[in-house]
C-alpha cells in the first residue's frame, strides 16, 4: 500500500486548505494512493506527525506557508526521516512554494507533485535550524511574529505591510559583523537578508538564487541617509535587479559568519530565529522534494498545460 501523510495547518492563509481536503484525498485515490490526514492545532503539534512513519509512507504532504513547512522539515531533520516531502500552498506568502513553481489551485499542485519525480534541493541552516526560505535580521525582520493572526488571515500580505509601517518611527542603524570566504562586512546596516529561495513576501529579491547550486544569497542593506535608502528600496519593490546600487551588499556563499549586539530578533519564514550569533549554512541536496518545476525554463501556461495532459494519462 502506498501511503502519503498529508500534514495540514487550518489556520494559514485563509483557512481554506479544510475545504480542499476531499480533492486531495480524490487526487491522490486516483494514482493509487491513501491519504492519512494529520491535523497541526494547539492540541496537537507537529512533534506527533511523524510518530507512526513507517516503510510504507512514499512522501510526506505539507498544505501551509513556508513557517509550516519549515516546521515540518525541522522534525523531519532531528527524527532522521529521508523521504520526500511536497508543497500545497496554503499560507499568506507561500515564497518557496512559488519559487519551486507550486500552482495556487490544489487539484493541480496535486496532478503536478503526483506526476513528477523527487529532486534533490537545497536547505538553508541557521545555529541549529532549518529554514527553506529566507532567514533575516534587522529592521521590520519581526513583522510577521508581531502581526495578529487573524489580521493576516483577513487581509493577508496587506497585514506585513500595516505592521511594517507602524516601525517606521524606530528605523535606526544597526551595527553587524559579517565574516564569510566571499564577502566581509564591519559597519551599519538596515536589513540582512539570507535567501535559500528568492523572494520575501511576494517580493523577487534575490533574483540570483537557485536551487541546487550549494549556495545561500546575501542582501545587505547598508544604513546610511534615508533620502538615500528610498530609491533602493522602490528598485526592490520594483523587482528590479541590484547591481551596482549604492547601499547594497549583494553576494553568494555557502556559510557566513553572523555577530551583532544590537537588541533585535532575527526571523525563518515568519518565526522567531535563534539569537546572535548565527553560523548560516547551505546544507546541499539536504532535502527531496515532489513538484519541483523548473520555471525558468517553462512558461506558466505550458506548465498549467503539461499538468493537465499527464493527469489525463
Amino acid at each position: 500500500m502506498n501511503k502519503v501523510k498529508f500534514i495540514y495547518n487550518p489556520y494559514s492563509g485563509e483557512n481554506t486548505i479544510a475545504s480542499d481536503i476531499d480533492t486531495v484525498i480524490m487526487v491522490h485515490q486516483k494514482y493509487g494512493y491513501t491519504v492519512v490526514p494529520y491535523r497541526i492545532s494547539m492540541e496537537y503539534d507537529m512533534s506527533m506527525a511523524f510518530q507512526n512513519i513507517d516503510e510504507s509512507y512514499k512522501y510526506i504532504l505539507i498544505a501551509g506557508g513556508d513557517g509550516t513547512v519549515d516546521n515540518a522539515v525541522n522534525h523531519m531533520k532531528n527524527l532522521g526521516i529521508n523521504i520526500p516531502i511536497a508543497i500545497l500552498p496554503a499560507g499568506t506568502a507561500n515564497d518557496f512554494a512559488r519559487f519551486i513553481g507550486m500552482p495556487q489551485d490544489i487539484k493541480l499542485a496535486c496532478e503536478q507533485i503526483l506526476n513528477s519525480e523527487p529532486k534533490k534541493l537545497d536547505i538553508g541552516k541557521i545555529n541549529d535550524k532549518y529554514f527553506l526560505n529566507v532567514a533575516s535580521t534587522g529592521l521590520f525582520t519581526d513583522v510577521s511574529q508581531r502581526t495578529d493572526v487573524n489580521l493576516k488571515n483577513t487581509i493577508g500580505k496587506l497585514a506585513y505591510y500595516v505592521k511594517g509601517i507602524e516601525q517606521l518611527p524606530s528605523f535606526r542603524k544597526l551595527k553587524i559583523k559579517v565574516t564569510s570566504e566571499v564577502e566581509n562586512y564591519d559597519g551599519d546596516m538596515y536589513l540582512m537578508l539570507v535567501f535559500n529561495g528568492q523572494t520575501a513576501g511576494n517580493f523577487k529579491l534575490a533574483y540570483k538564487a537557485e536551487i541546487d547550486d550549494g549556495l545561500l544569497d546575501v542582501i545587505i542593506i547598508k544604513a546610511g541617509m534615508i533620502i538615500d535608502i528610498i530609491p533602493l528600496f522602490i528598485k526592490m519593490l520594483r523587482g528590479e535587479h541590484l547591481e551596482d546600487v549604492n547601499g547594497l551588499l549583494y553576494f553568494k556563499t555557502d556559510k557566513l559568519h553572523i555577530e551583532c549586539f544590537e537588541d533585535i530578533v532575527t526571523d525563518i519564514d515568519g518565526e522567531r530565529g535563534p539569537d546572535f550569533p548565527l553560523t548560516i549554512e547551505c546544507v546541499k541536496e539536504g532535502i527531496e522534494m515532489l513538484g519541483v518545476m523548473n520555471t525558468k525554463q517553462i512558461p506558466k501556461s505550458k506548465m498549467v498545460k503539461l499538468i493537465k495532459s499527464k493527469s489525463l494519462r
